[in-house]
């Protein structure tokens, strides 16, 4: 997609290769999103304090709040706890890439390579999840966490007793066949809606700082750091009502 002076690509540009692999902007953007959290993770684990102050304040703070949110989804502490490694780390992996990618020269620090046998300009770093790739992975992760959940919860016959209901009332297996649907469904509502957002909101800074390269664009970069904390919890709260979903036995259910 491109206009005068303007030109923005739907999907990541390679910077260079490993072997036949492509390195895309995207990936770069992602290592370094990724080693960001293992650089915190590292810190924190290292000075754990009976009492705690600073980073360890903030992080306990952060977690328990979490702990007392996904309360009010699953109403069991003990089940939160389970889930807790993969909502949270979902949550805080896309919050870090989505600010992360709206920092000063991501998308506008360029080099050069070759596309098609000729040399163009393409950027160094993209924010992650305007990468489809990147969000279709994740959706992915979400998608057998929460069949791999269901089923060792409530054992295997009983999760595709969901799908798979042979019964005398045939609206019962139509009712299976639409839930089998709608389970895959979500792999494309969260990567799409992820990805969507992600890129328009690149998108309309780009554009916003063509036209006013100074003042203009920073209600809007305020706006994308609101949008980007808004994704990060509508993917892991959706991810979080699956879980619950798959691991309740209907039958026993209200």
């Amino acid at each position: 997609m491109s206009a005068e002076g303007i030109t923005v690509s739907l999907a990541a540009e390679p910077i260079g290769h490993i072997g036949s692999f492509p390195v895309t902007n995207t990936l770069i953007m992602s290592l370094i999103s990724s080693l960001a959290l293992v650089v915190i993770a590292l810190k924190l684990s290292r000075k754990v304090k009976l009492i705690p102050k600073g980073l360890q304040n903030v992080a306990e703070f952060l977690m328990e709040a979490a702990l007392n949110l996904m309360d009010t989804i699953t109403g069991d502490r003990v089940q939160s706890i389970r889930f807790f490694p993969l909502v949270f780390t979902f949550f805080i992996f896309i919050l870090t890439s989505n600010w992360f990618g709206i920092l000063p020269g991501i998308g506008s620090i360029t080099v050069k390579t070759l596309e098609h046998g000729e040399s163009v300009f393409v950027p160094l770093l993209r924010s992650t999840n305007a990468d489809l790739n990147v969000t279709v992975a994740l959706s992915l992760i979400s998608f057998f966490a929460v069949e791999f959940f269901g089923i060792v919860t409530i054992s295997f016959f009983k999760y595709m007793k969901k799908f798979i209901n042979i019964n005398k009332n045939p609206i019962f297996t139509f009712v299976g066949f639409i839930e089998l649907i709608s389970e895959f469904s979500r792999l494309i509502s969260l990567s799409f809606r992820l990805f969507g957002n992600v890129f328009a909101g690149e998108v309309l800074l780009i554009v916003i700082s063509y036209l006013m390269p100074f003042i203009l664009p920073l209600p809007f970069l305020f706006i994308e750091l609101f949008v980007g904390l808004i994704q990060a919890f509508i993917f892991a709260i959706l991810t979080l009502v699956f879980l619950k979903v798959a691991t309740t036995d209907m039958e026993h259910g209200h």
